[in-house]
């Protein structure tokens, strides 16, 4: 989620408990032998949304070959299992399969605390390893807490990642090319301010800002850097790649390719900035993609790859893990692999989002297809850089603000000192 897609999903979904219990259908073959079983299934993704739709469908195919076993839903908000996870994990009354969040402080903390079920035995049986590589598999697995290697405690069926989204009336009105350079990225925003146009829609109060920063991090740092600064715990913040990133976030502040009063907005005010018009680009992740699909009709707008990176913030989407205390972990397996199949993978696809197995011929939303097709060269070239907020428990807030600082046009050292305090401290508990 990113932890950015997560936050934003919180926002979507409504902070009841909604139970619905969807009557099993008797048909198709068993692949269990269970009679007047439930199986209890916990996420957090609206009904609307691309995962909630595919979601219902695997339910619906998991009752289907599953005679006398009923699936009871019930859908939760991020908060609620952000808060009460380690406890309700830990009861009787714990679900047999859940939507969680990856990363250290989430998944990590869960599997080093022995609340969830090692699925590395499930890997090998279905073969998910076939279909979850590289960096995707990164956040499925921990040793002691810590992601990138070791036992497989959770699998996700989507992933998301960081692109450019671009008005394409806006970029025709004033003779604009999709970029391919770094160079010609900034000539274009010069070409909006010249225009009385702020080219880039951001929000410092919520994560979108910091995404700017990341970005430009990237454009200075290799793989090597990646994995020192989210999983080995040795990121030096005054190094160059992020005393690039920040004094070059400052400096476009200054020349107003970010608008200053940004700086105290939210997400939600970033994405309404875009869908209206006002700003001609917006960079962001993929979880975006399927909401500008459905709400943006004054417009044509497309996305590009932040230009000259190579890298780019995203990853593996929220996991699905099996508590420890699940009373029926099969069944859950049997959920989990119905999720990687074919059909249930083009259709997250065709709703807007990114599949982590689909064949790019399933697809038929062009738009879509070319989203998936984006998302498997990132994968292929081991291009996902996670998110600046992961490395360690808390770092999200001070991550906020330190890019509010920066925003602000503080020195740079300051903020970067506080991020340094905040990393070391986080690496040592």
């Amino acid at each position: 989620m990113f932890a950015g897609d997560s936050r934003r999903k919180a926002v979507a979904v409504a902070a009841a408990l909604i139970s619905v219990s969807l009557s099993a259908t008797a048909c198709g073959k068993s692949s269990s032998s269970s009679s007047s079983k439930v199986l209890k299934l916990w996420y957090y993704e609206s009904a609307d949304s691309a995962m909630g739709v595919a979601w219902n469908q695997a339910i619906k195919d998991f009752e289907q070959s599953h005679p006398g076993v009923t699936v009871q839903f019930q859908e939760k908000t991020f908060e609620q299992l952000q808060k009460t996870a380690p406890m309700v994990l830990n009861s009787s009354s714990a679900p047999d399969i859940l939507e969680y969040n990856k990363g250290d402080a989430t998944a990590g903390l869960l599997a080093k605390q022995g609340l969830l079920t090692d699925l590395t035995p499930a890997v090998e049986k279905y073969g998910w390893d076939k279909k979850i590589t590289g960096n995707l598999a990164a956040t499925s697995r921990y040793a002691n807490g810590v992601m990138g290697s070791g036992q497989w405690y959770g699998i996700p069926d989507y992933a998301e990642y960081g692109m450019v989204y671009y008005n394409k009336d806006m970029f025709a009105k004033y003779g604009l090319q999709v970029p391919t350079t770094f160079a010609e990225f900034t000539a274009a925003m010069d070409t909006f301010v010249k225009a009385g146009i702020t080219p880039l829609a951001s929000a410092g109060a919520e994560y979108p800002a910091q995404q700017y920063l990341y970005n430009l991090v990237l454009s200075k740092a290799d793989p090597t850097w990646v994995d020192q600064y989210q999983i080995a715990g040795k990121a030096d913040f005054h190094d160059a790649a992020w005393t690039y990133g920040a004094n070059t976030l400052a400096d476009w502040v200054k020349k107003g390719y970010i608008a200053k009063d940004s700086v105290g907005l939210k997400a939600t005010d970033m994405g309404t900035a875009f869908e209206s018009g006002k700003s001609p680009m917006m960079v962001s992740g993929s979880w975006w993609y399927g909401t500008f699909e459905t709400e943006i009709k004054g417009f044509s707008w497309d996305t590009f790859q932040w230009p000259g990176n190579s890298l780019v913030p995203g990853s593996g989407g929220n996991l699905w893990v099996i508590p420890k205390n699940s009373k029926n972990a099969q069944l859950a397996e049997d959920f989990i692999d119905i999720t990687l199949r074919p059909d249930i993978q083009a259709l997250l696809a065709n709703k807007g989002a990114v599949p982590v197995a689909a064949q790019p011929s399933d697809i038929t939303d062009p738009k879509a297809r070319e989203l998936v097709q984006n998302f498997q060269k990132l994968q292929a070239s081991n291009g996902l850089a996670y998110y600046p907020d992961w490395p360690t428990a808390g770092f999200y807030d001070t991550l906020v603000s330190a890019t509010q600082d920066i925003m602000d046009g503080k020195a740079v050292g300051g903020p970067l000192g506080s991020l340094q305090s905040a990393y070391d401290q986080g690496f040592s508990q």
